[in-house]
């Protein structure tokens, strides 16, 4: 019985076609990337927000 390894070792994969390079490139720059932007900035907003309401809002202290 052949393990996985082995039966997929003599295989050469098919090379990447220039179709499918393009809609990976098209799927990362405007799906990956943006999506990712908006979990940095959101999670940048929430570290704010949340040593805000610890450490109280920006400023000069109040006196």
């Amino acid at each position: 019985m052949k393990t996985d390894l082995e039966s997929s070792a003599g295989r050469a994969e098919p090379p990447a076609t220039s179709s499918r390079e393009i809609t990976a490139f098209l799927v990362t720059t405007f799906l990956v990337f943006p999506g990712l932007a908006v979990g940095f900035v959101g999670a940048y907003g929430f570290v704010v927000w949340i040593s805000q309401m610890i450490l109280g809002p920006p400023g000069p202290p109040a006196g």
